[in-house]
């Protein structure tokens, strides 16, 4: 029911499908509040898509989740994107990775807290997460909150507006 993931829902089923409706529905992601792995960001994406369709009876069902990456580097913000339609053929994509400040990650995993409520907590904020974000925050809002949304969103939408690749 974020109004930041509705938004980018609809801006970009509108640029591949033209005038849509578009409904927000609150479902479990079936994982953590704050996911600590790409594994869980993923997951946590698809089970929103698939809860979301069943829900609304829709033709399609989407799933927006963000959390952590671990890597080699440091840990990234790691955005997912699930899509699913009626006949249950599946668009996926990646959103950019933020790599985060090592202070940011280890107050979310030691005290087991969601990223907007430490960036809440850092700015003196409310609900970081249903405004900038984390995202809109590191860049200067170069890039949005609702930009990192939309545009991995328009690429798992690919899966459907080019379908005759897919076969």
């Amino acid at each position: 029911m974020n109004p930041v993931k509705i938004q980018a829902t609809k801006l970009a089923f509108e640029k591949v499908f033209g005038d849509c409706e578009v409904i927000g529905v609150g479902v479990p992601s079936g994982v953590s509040e704050m996911p600590l792995s790409f594994a869980e960001v993923s997951q946590g994406a698809r089970n929103r898509a698939q809860n979301a369709i069943k829900a609304l009876d829709a033709d399609y069902g989407v799933g927006l989740e963000g959390g952590f990456d671990d890597t080699e580097l440091g840990t990234l913000l790691a955005g997912f994107v699930a899509v699913v339609d009626r006949n249950n053929v599946w668009g996926y994509a990646r959103g950019e990775g933020l790599f985060l400040p090592e202070k940011i990650v280890k107050r979310v995993k030691e005290e087991n807290k969601e990223l907007g409520d430490v960036m809440d907590e850092i700015r003196g904020l409310k609900n970081t997460k249903q405004q900038e974000g984390c995202i809109g925050y590191f860049t200067d809002n170069l890039i949005t909150r609702v930009e990192s949304f939309e545009k991995p969103l328009i690429c798992a939408l690919s899966r459907f507006s080019k379908a005759e690749m897919f076969e």
